[in-house]
């Protein structure tokens, strides 16, 4: 099962990274020269190499928003099924305020093999309650959690992408809790 578990993750891990590489190869054929963009498609363009950019046909009303220490703004715009058995949940961090906000290093958790790792959101959990179940963030064969990692700012008015890969509930659970350290918990649907 080991085995299976870790071909699972390292292939939700490739297609990610072929998604996000995609991703970002599309937004930045798209700068004709026009300096007077709309600011969100500026801001996804900023955005880290290896954060995953805001996917096209997503609903503009976020799964949800959660509120975290010092106005720290988390809108949930994802939770996504995959036939490969885990569900990947997007988002945005997003600083309202008028001065750089640092991500709290709480948002790793605490369990030893993801703080070897850095900064990441391996704290991060889904719950369902009807299958009184709670599921962590994936890792890879290293440990590492397959999440947004190095996160360190959000600059003034700024976002930050970040996505979280956790292994997928039964096809019958499309409504789960979202936990994350620092934040309130949020209920967010499952599609696909």
């Amino acid at each position: 099962m080991s085995i299976r578990f870790t071909s699972t993750a390292r292939r939700g891990t490739v297609a990610l990274a072929v998604a996000a590489g995609l991703a970002l190869g599309v937004a930045g054929c798209g700068s004709g020269g026009d300096d007077k963009k709309p600011e969100t498609s500026a801001s996804a363009s900023k955005s880290g190499g290896s954060e995953p950019s805001a996917q096209e046909g997503q609903s503009e009303t976020p799964l949800a928003e959660l509120t975290g220490t010092d106005g720290l703004l988390l809108q949930i715009t994802s939770a996504d099924r995959d036939s490969g058995g885990f569900v990947t949940v997007n988002g945005v961090f997003k600083n309202d305020g008028d001065k750089l906000l640092t991500i709290p290093s709480a948002l790793r958790g605490d369990e030893t093999e993801i703080l070897q790792h850095g900064t990441s959101l391996g704290g991060a959990t889904l719950v369902d309650s009807k299958g009184k179940k709670r599921y962590y963030v994936l890792r890879d064969t290293d440990g590492r959690p397959l999440t947004t990692t190095g996160l360190t700012t959000v600059k003034a008015g700024g976002t930050v992408a970040v996505f979280m890969q956790f292994p997928a509930p039964p096809s019958t659970t499309t409504e789960v809790s979202f936990e994350l350290p620092t934040f309130p918990v949020g209920t967010i649907k499952i599609s696909g």
